[in-house]
């Protein structure tokens, strides 16, 4: 039988030490970590980026199918998607946790050995964090430090009229393996002696449990001088995020429903669930791909990635926001991303 560590046993400060023993720092800006009042960090003149995410048990996962180490491996990908999005690097992460005596010692190293290897993977420091008991689920919070040069950051609301619309990667996928797990859930609680059959559904299973940040996108664009004029990650949805950047821009868009990139995998996995790949792409969320906005100028560099796909371009506000459909129609947009305050 599996050894079960109390973490009790350790009490707090002692739980802390067990988690952390073993970091080593990769970055030179990482001057002081855990173990002291506060962290110190030098960033030698360069900007310092911000960023902070809070997963909640039951409303941003559920540990019946999402294996603990991929846990830990999310939750620290998640927020450097979103310093990826400012164009910037990151380069120090904090991790604070609220969990119930359900979980062990033994289950929590799971959890941090899917933090360090997100951390290994992307180069960044835990220097910090808390851990405190939970009366409800597992709470898991993460704040995320980066660099940028100065005036290099990207934002949300600098899009200007006639720039090309473009994504990262593949989009829709995470909403469907989402889909899949819950449809297993079902069946599972319903009849225990039925085994979850995930058909052969790496890709999308994948992209919803172990999501990547789109470190390359950004490595892109320091290497060809690229600029983007407006940048996010999705995170919500295509159509949620592109009206962020429209609404904060003063802009609307015109998106092609035929140029939305969706892996083949994706595809056929919705014609299965009987859902429409591109009502997926749209809606789904927690994609972490890069939205972003260029002058139509950088076309050219554009082309030499394979990675990016152009998907519209912005127009004057009075225009509105719209979808043209593969079969010549006009669709408003309309934000129907996830949002954690609706109904579950």
């Amino acid at each position: 039988m599996e050894q079960r560590t109390e973490i009790s046993s350790l009490g707090e400060f002692g739980l802390i030490d067990h988690l952390t023993k073993n970091i080593e720092f990769q970055n030179a800006s990482s001057i002081l970590g855990v173990g002291d009042d506060a962290a110190v960090i030098d960033h030698y003149g360069k900007q310092t980026v911000i960023t902070t995410d809070m997963l909640v048990e039951g409303v941003h996962f559920d540990l019946m199918y999402t294996p603990l180490k991929h846990l830990g491996y999310k939750s620290i990908v998640v927020n450097l998607s979103d310093i990826y999005a400012m164009n910037a690097h990151p380069t120090q992460v904090t991790l604070s946790i609220a969990v119930s005596n359900k979980f062990s010692v033994e289950a929590l190293d799971e959890f941090y050995e899917g933090v360090y290897a997100a951390c290994d993977k992307y180069g960044v420091d835990l220097v910090g964090g808390d851990t405190s008991t939970s009366r409800g689920g597992f709470v898991i919070s993460v704040t995320a430090l980066g660099e940028v040069v100065p005036e290099q950051f990207v934002k949300r609301s600098t899009a200007q009229k006639g720039d090309l619309i473009c994504v990262s990667g593949f989009l829709g996928g995470s909403f469907l393996g989402l889909t899949l797990l819950e449809r297993e859930k079902k069946i599972w609680l319903e009849n225990p002696q039925i085994q979850p059959d995930l058909e052969n559904e790496d890709y999308i299973v994948g992209r919803l449990l172990k999501p990547e940040a789109r470190r390359d996108i950004i490595a892109f664009f320091t290497d060809k001088e690229i600029k983007p004029t407006a940048m996010m990650d999705i995170s919500d949805g295509l159509s949620s995020d592109i009206l962020h950047i429209c609404t904060q821009s003063g802009l609307g868009c015109m998106l092609y429903e035929e140029k939305i990139p969706i892996h083949e995998d994706a595809r056929q996995a919705a014609f299965k669930f009987g859902l429409d790949p591109t009502a997926c792409a749209l809606s789904g969320g927690e994609d972490y791909e890069l939205l972003f906005t260029l002058p139509q100028s950088e076309y050219d560099k554009l082309v030499l990635n394979e990675q990016i796909s152009v998907i519209g371009y912005m127009t004057e506000a009075e225009a509105g926001s719209h979808i043209l459909t593969k079969g010549g129609n006009k669709f408003k947009i309309t934000a129907q991303g996830w949002n954690a305050f609706k109904e579950q």
